[in-house]
């Protein structure tokens, strides 16, 4: 290979790798942001969870602790 060529072909090796880090720090930031996302979605279903959990006992109390009906 005479040098031209072969200056070529690293430029264009260095240029393939520029790419491939950026495209690695994209991904990482992508990565970053979607950890975020999935640990406010677990936070946010915690709390409904726990919401639900507290009307499921509102509305399914033990009816014996209920007071009568007025016509008793």
């Amino acid at each position: 290979m005479d040098e031209d060529a072969l200056e070529q072909r690293l430029v264009e090796l260095e240029t393939r790798l520029a790419f491939q880090e950026q495209a690695l720090a994209e991904l990482s930031q992508a990565l970053a942001e979607m950890r975020l996302e999935r640990a406010r979605t677990d936070e946010l279903l915690h709390a409904v969870l726990a919401d639900l959990r507290g009307l499921r006992g509102a509305l399914y109390a033990d009816p014996a602790s209920e007071p009568p009906p007025p016509h008793y």
